[in-house]
């Protein structure tokens, strides 16, 4: 279905504008919302503007607006004295300088628009599009709308521009406000958190792996309301014991990061496969570097078992060969989206396999050290 826009304008930078469409980048999809209703018979309340002082209703035709600029002290503004201040709207969106986009820190970022050509602005919007692609750079600019300005930031991306909201200097507080502590990070301590990042990185956002579970929970809850059901509340989870030694929580971290979960997409055809089907041969950049086995031979622990050979550069190259043939064939991607072969499913699922048997092999050889070392 295609979308449609929600207003108008044009992008000026030098003596070059271009029509553009502004575009909803997001849906509201907020936390359930509940109306709060007279218990005797469920109807719907409604609001009421009280004066305390007074002691009396208040009606929309008796208030005014005012700025307490000291406790319980205000000024007091018109309608016409508060429209003379807003911002005219302005269809111009104004480029004031180009940027590299890894020099402005998310922390700035707010709401975001997607920006489609309007009619007769295509070759234009392409053309700013690509410059900003063929230099990295993107637009900072000022926009006027709602009475408001504001600061934006237009960049590149896929085969066209998104404009995304930015906050102004200061509407940031400074990081230099929080107290972070002079802590000394040990060598060790290092070595194991960096080991239990790589075990669970991966290379691209998936965005689609991630729910709202919270959401989720409450239109089930609601339903079952609707049909009539009862909803009953679970068992609260039994809290953690809480590790006080870094070391420890990083050695116990490490230990029950077991082999990751194979993407259902490439995990499931092995079930469906034939009984006595030979496993499918990997791919050749899988089994260079470090010469690693394939897994269909034998289990997981004589893979690591044969792994344990190795040395620590072998295991390097190996993690390293895996990883770009997971990449060069984008295979988790494709596995997410359910668009692998068969056979590719299959080589997937070995190749995961194979790379938790290195980062095992790779952890236990840093806990024996630490533990050689008295750490």
């Amino acid at each position: 279905m295609v979308a449609r826009s929600m207003s108008t304008a044009t992008i000026s930078f030098g003596l070059v504008t271009v029509p553009i469409r502004l575009y909803a980048a997001s849906e509201s999809q907020s936390a359930v919302s509940f109306n709060l209703l007279h218990e005797k018979c469920h109807s719907r309340l409604k609001q009421q503007y009280i004066c305390p002082k007074d002691e009396e209703i208040v009606t929309r035709d008796q208030m005014v607006k005012g700025y307490e600029f000291s406790k319980d002290q205000y000024v007091v503004f018109t309608e016409d004295e508060i429209k003379s201040m807003a911002e005219e709207a302005s269809k111009t969106i104004e480029i004031t300088e180009f940027v590299p986009l890894a020099k402005v820190d998310p922390i700035y970022f707010e709401g975001a628009y997607y920006l489609g050509p309007d009619k007769g602005g295509e070759k234009a919007y392409r053309l700013l599009s690509e410059a900003m692609r063929q230099t990295g750079r993107c637009a900072l600019a000022k926009w006027a709308a709602r009475g408001k300005q504001y600061l934006v930031l237009m960049r590149p991306v896929e085969n066209g521009l998104i404009m995304q909201m930015l906050h102004y200097a200061d509407e940031v507080r400074p990081f230099s406000e929080i107290p972070v502590g002079d802590a000394v990070v040990k060598e060790p301590e290092l070595k194991l958190a960096v080991q239990l990042i790589d075990q669970i990185a991966t290379d691209e956002f998936h965005p689609e792996n991630y729910v709202d579970d919270v959401r989720t929970r409450y239109h089930e809850a609601i339903q079952r309301k609707v049909e009539g059901q009862e909803v009953t509340a679970q068992a609260p989870e039994a809290p953690k014991g809480q590790i006080i030694d870094l070391m420890e929580a990083l050695k116990a971290s490490l230990a029950q990061k077991g082999p990751r979960a194979v993407p259902a997409a490439a995990a499931a055809p092995a079930a469906n496969a034939p009984s006595g089907a030979p496993a499918p041969a990997l791919p050749a950049a899988a089994s260079t570097g470090a010469d690693v086995p394939p897994t269909g031979d034998g289990s997981f622990d004589q893979l690591v078992a044969d792994l344990n050979r190795k040395s620590d550069a072998e295991l390097d190259q190996g993690l390293a060969a895996v990883d770009r043939e997971i990449d060069d064939k984008k295979l988790i991607e494709r596995a997410n989206s359910n668009s692998l072969s068969l056979d590719e499913r299959r080589a997937l699922g070995d190749l995961l396999r194979q790379r938790d048997a290195l980062n095992v092999v790779k952890t236990r050889r840093i806990l024996v050290a630490l533990d050689a070392a008295g750490h």
